[in-house]
C-alpha cells in the first residue's frame, strides 16, 4: 500500500507545481484561456420592445440604446482599505435609478427628440492590472508641496501626476478588457467601440513614493491580506496626490485621448471653481471618499459593513453626472447642415507688423495642419474639409476697424485690497455679437481670395464667381461696398469705364458648401488684461468664430485651482480656435456646461473641466477626445432624425387640420371606434378599410401611401438604433439622410396633395383667363369709324353758312 499512497502524494505535488509556474508565468494584460469576454448584445434583449414603441415615438422623441461600461478598479478587496463592492447591485441600482437620459440644446433651451436608454455593464478588473496601475502611478508622482486634506484639516505633502504620463497604461487596460487592438480605429476594425468609465481605489500605502521598500511585483499574483483596525486608520498614509492633464487645473477625475474617463476615488480631494460662486464649484465632499464612508465620524469607530447602499448611491450619481457632461452631452446647435464640402477660412486681422502668428518658429504659432486634423474627426465619411488661412492688415479694412472699436465694451468690478476695503475697477472686454454683425459680411470675399490664392482648383467648387474682381486697380475697403445680400440680388452691369476704382463681382457659394470662417484679432498695444465676455479668448456662433490674440503674457481670471489663480494666456490661440471649430463644426459643448429651459441660461459644473478637451480656464489641450469625437459624429445624425420627427409632427397636424376642417359625419356626431384613437385615427381608418366608388373627401391613395411610408420609417428607426449602439456612426449617417429625406418629400407630398383636395371641395371656383383677340373686333371698329363718318358728312352739308 506504501508505493500507492507515494505515487499519488507524488502526483499531487507535481500538480501544485505545475499550477504555481503557470500562476507565476501569467502576466498583467494578458488574455489567458477561460478569461471573461466583454459582451455587447444587450440590443437584441431590448429590440422588440423598440420596435414596438416606435409609432409612439414617432409623435413623441425617438429612443436610442447608448451603452455604459463601469470598470471597477481595486473593489474586489485589493485595494485601498480593502473595501469590496458588489457590481451587481451596482448595476442594478444603475438600471433602475438612471435608465433614461435626454439631451437639450443650447441653442433653444429645450430638450432635444432624442432619449437615450443607457445600457449598463459593470466590469471588475483583476489584481494584476491593479498593482500595474499603482507602479505605474507611484513612477510618475512628483513632490508638489504641501495641502489640506480637508476645509480645517491638517497639511500633508503633495505629489502630482502628469496624468498623460499614465494614460497609456489605462489605455492599455482598456484595451485588454474589451479586446481592442490600439492603433486602429473602430471602423478599421470593424468592431463596436465601447465607452469606459474607470472607477479607481488605490492603496496609497503600497504606492506611496516615499516608501521603496514596497515590492509591487511581489504583489502582482500573490495574496493580499487583510487589515487590521489600525492599518485601517493608516490608509491615507498621510500624504496627498492629484492629476493634471497636461498642465491644466489639478483635478482627480479627467478625461483621456480615448474613449474612457477615469475617476480616482484615492486621489485628492481637490478644490475649484469661480471665486465668490457657489454654482458648479467642486469642494471637498464634492466625490466620495471611503474615508468619510467607512469612518463617518473619525477614526473612532469605523463600519465598513453597513457602507454599501450609501457608497453605491453616491457612486451611482457620480456615474449618472459623467453621462450627462461626456458621454452624451448637450448639443450646442440644434441645425441640420447637408453639406458635402467644409471650408474653414483661418483669417488673421492684425494691426501690427511685429509678428504674424500663421509663421512657424516661436511659441505662438498656429499649428493649421493640427487643426485640420481635429476637425476631420469631427466630419463624418466623404465630406471634404478645406482649410486655408491668411492674414490681413486692420487698416486696410476700414469696416472690420470700425467693428473692432465698436465692440470695446467695459464692465466694473469690485475688487478687495490688503486693506480690506473694496476698490472698484473698469476692465475692458470685446464683444462678439457685435464684431459677429459686421465680420458675416466679409466671410464670402475674404475667404474666396484666401482659396483662390491657396487653391485655385478649388475656387470654382466652392464659389460660382471665379473672377471675383475686376482688373482695374484700386485700394479701398474689401467690405465698403459689398453687403451681404449683394450676393444673392441682380447687380446692374452699366459701370462707367476709366474712373479708376475696382469693383467686387458677384460672389456665393456653391450648392453643398458650409463656410464658417475662423477671425483671429491679432491686436498690439490694448488692454493688457482685454478678454471677451465671460473671460473667454473665444466667441463662437453657428457660422462664425471669433478668436482674441493679443501679446501679454497672462491675464487673471476669477477662477482658482486649490489656493491659486487660473490665468489666460492671451498668445496661444491654438486651443482657442480648436475650441470655437469643435462647437460651430460638430456642435460640441463644454463638458462642465448644461442647458436648463428651467433657468432659461446653461448652468455649469465644473466637475468635468479637465483633461484633453480645449474648453475652459482649467484645461490646456489642444485636442479632442475619441468619446467628444463620437459625440460631434452623433450629433449629426441626432440633428436629421430631431428634424425628420418635427416634419413627421408637422405633416400629422396638417392631416389633422384637414380632417377637423372638412371630415364630418350629416349629423356632426364624433365619428365612432376604438375610444384610444384620436379623431383623426379614427377617420383615416376608415377611408383607408372602406373603398367606395363615391367622391371621397379624403384620398385613399394619400392614405395608403402614408401608412407605407410609416411602415417604412419603423424599419429604419428600429435600423438606426441598432446601428447608434453598434458604433457604425457612417451607416447611421446614412440612413439618418435616408430618413430625412424621405420625411421632406412626403411632407411635400401631403401638402400638395391636401391642398388639390382642399380645392376641389370648394362650392365654386375662381378662374382666371386672357382675353382671346377675335374677328369682331374689327366688325365693330368699321361700324364705329362708318357712323363717325356719316355724322361727319350730315354736319357738313346742314351747314347754313355753305
Amino acid at each position: 500500500m506504501a508505493p500507492p499512497l507515494l505515487l499519488l502524494r507524488l502526483l499531487l505535488l507535481l500538480a501544485v507545481v505545475v499550477a504555481t509556474s503557470a500562476a507565476a508565468r501569467r502576466e498583467a494584460f494578458r488574455r489567458d484561456p477561460g478569461h471573461p469576454q466583454w459582451h455587447h448584445g444587450a440590443f437584441h434583449d431590448v429590440e422588440d420592445s423598440v420596435r414596438a414603441d416606435v409609432r409612439r415615438m414617432l409623435h413623441t422623441r425617438a429612443e436610442v440604446p447608448l451603452e455604459v461600461n463601469v470598470v471597477l478598479i481595486g473593489f474586489n478587496g485589493d485595494g485601498g482599505y480593502r473595501y469590496s463592492l458588489d457590481g451587481h447591485r451596482l448595476e442594478e441600482f444603475l438600471k433602475m435609478s438612471f435608465p433614461l437620459h435626454r439631451p437639450s440644446c443650447f441653442e433653444t433651451g429645450e430638450p432635444i427628440d432624442i432619449e437615450h436608454h443607457i445600457m449598463y455593464n459593470v466590469i471588475a478588473a483583476g489584481q494584476p492590472e491593479l498593482i500595474s496601475l499603482e507602479k505605474s502611478l507611484k513612477e510618475a508622482m512628483v513632490p508638489a508641496g504641501t495641502a489640506r486634506e480637508s476645509e480645517y484639516g491638517r497639511e500633508f505633502p503633495l505629489f502630482e501626476v502628469d496624468a498623460t504620463m499614465v494614460e497609456p497604461v489605462f489605455q492599455r487596460l482598456y484595451s485588454f478588457i474589451f479586446d481592442m487592438e490600439p492603433g486602429y480605429s473602430s471602423t478599421e476594425m470593424d468592431r463596436p467601440a465601447p465607452v469606459a468609465i474607470f472607477v479607481v481605489n488605490f492603496d496609497k500605502v503600497r504606492m506611496d513614493p516615499r516608501n521603496n521598500e514596497t515590492d509591487l511585483d511581489s504583489l502582482m499574483y500573490g495574496a493580499i491580506g487583510r487589515l487590521t483596525e489600525q492599518e485601517l486608520k493608516k490608509q491615507e498614509a498621510d500624504y496627498i496626490y492629484r492629476y493634471r492633464y497636461n498642465g491644466g487645473g489639478a483635478t482627480q477625475v479627467w478625461l483621456s485621448s480615448g474613449r474612457f474617463v477615469v475617476i480616482d476615488l484615492s486621489a485628492g480631494p481637490c478644490t475649484y471653481g469661480k471665486i465668490e460662486t457657489e454654482e458648479g464649484s467642486v469642494s471637498y465632499r464634492s466625490l466620495p471618499r471611503l474615508l468619510n464612508i467607512i469612518f463617518p465620524r473619525g477614526l473612532a469607530a469605523p463600519s465598513a459593513s453597513s457602507t454599501q447602499d450609501i457608497f453605491i448611491g453616491q457612486l451611482g450619481g457620480l456615474i449618472s453626472t459623467t453621462i450627462e457632461h461626456v458621454i452624451a452631452p448637450d448639443v450646442r446647435f440644434e441645425t441640420v447642415d447637408m453639406a458635402m464640402r467644409l471650408l474653414v477660412p483661418i483669417i488673421v486681422l492684425q494691426n501690427h507688423n511685429r509678428y504674424n502668428i500663421l509663421q512657424a518658429g516661436h511659441n505662438y504659432s498656429i499649428d493649421v495642419q493640427a487643426i485640420e486634423r481635429e476637425v476631420k474627426r469631427m466630419v463624418h465619411a466623404g465630406q471634404e474639409v478645406i482649410i486655408i488661412s491668411g492674414s490681413h492688415a486692420l487698416h486696410q479694412h476700414e469696416k472690420l476697424a470700425v467693428a473692432v472699436s465698436k465692440a470695446m465694451r467695459s464692465h466694473s468690478i469690485h475688487e478687495t485690497k490688503t486693506d480690506g476695503r473694496f476698490h472698484v475697477r473698469t476692465k475692458p472686454y470685446l464683444d462678439g455679437a457685435i464684431l459677429r454683425e459686421e465680420m458675416e459680411r466679409s466671410a464670402d470675399v475674404l475667404s474666396a481670395g484666401l482659396l483662390e490664392v491657396a487653391n485655385p482648383s478649388l475656387s470654382s467648387r466652392f464659389f460660382l464667381k471665379q473672377h471675383w474682381l475686376n482688373e482695374q486697380d484700386d485700394t479701398h475697403d474689401s467690405i465698403k461696398h459689398k453687403p451681404i445680400w449683394e450676393s444673392y440680388m441682380p447687380r446692374n452691369k452699366k459701370e462707367k469705364r476709366g474712373t479708376g476704382k475696382k469693383k467686387h463681382g458677384d460672389l456665393y457659394r456653391t450648392y453643398g458648401t458650409r463656410v464658417i470662417p475662423v477671425f483671429v484679432l491679432s491686436l498690439a498695444d490694448v488692454d493688457a488684461e482685454l478678454l471677451m465676455e465671460e473671460e473667454n479668448l473665444v466667441w463662437t456662433s453657428k457660422d462664425v468664430v471669433i478668436v482674441l490674440e493679443h501679446n501679454n503674457e497672462k491675464v487673471p481670471l476669477s477662477y482658482v485651482s486649490e489656493t491659486t489663480r487660473q490665468f489666460a494666456f492671451p498668445s496661444l490661440a491654438q486651443r482657442h480656435i480648436l475650441a470655437g471649430l469643435a462647437s460651430a463644426v460638430g456642435g460640441l459643448s463644454a463638458p462642465y456646461e448644461r442647458a436648463s429651459h428651467i433657468h432659461e441660461r446653461p448652468v455649469v459644473n465644473w466637475l468635468w473641466a479637465a483633461g484633453c478637451h480645449p474648453f475652459g480656464p482649467f484645461s490646456n489641450s489642444s485636442k479632442i477626445s475619441q468619446i467628444l469625437q463620437d459625440v460631434a459624429l452623433r450629433t449629426t445624425i441626432y440633428a436629421q432624425v430631431d428634424a425628420a420627427l418635427h416634419k413627421i409632427r408637422d405633416t400629422s397636424e396638417f392631416v389633422q387640420s384637414f380632417a377637423s376642417e372638412h371630415l364630418k359625419t350629416p349629423l356632426g356626431e364624433p365619428v365612432k371606434g376604438k375610444q384610444n384613437k384620436s379623431n383623426t385615427e379614427l377617420w383615416v381608418e376608415k377611408f383607408y378599410k372602406k373603398v367606395t366608388t363615391m367622391p371621397e373627401p379624403f384620398p385613399h391613395e394619400l392614405v395608403e401611401r402614408l401608412e407605407e411610408y410609416l411602415d417604412r420609417l419603423e424599419g429604419q428607426l428600429v435600423d438606426l438604433s441598432s446601428l447608434l449602439y453598434d458604433h457604425r456612426l457612417v451607416d447611421a449617417y446614412q440612413n439618418s439622410s435616408d430618413i430625412l429625406q424621405s420625411t421632406i418629400f412626403t411632407q411635400q407630398y401631403v401638402e400638395r396633395v391636401l391642398s388639390a383636395e382642399r380645392d376641389k371641395m370648394k362650392c365654386c371656383t375662381i378662374e382666371y383667363n386672357h382675353p382671346k383677340q377675335s374677328s369682331q373686333a374689327f366688325v365693330y371698329g368699321g361700324i364705329l369709324l362708318a357712323g363717325f363718318l356719316v355724322y361727319s358728312l350730315v354736319i357738313f352739308f346742314s351747314s347754313p353758312v355753305r
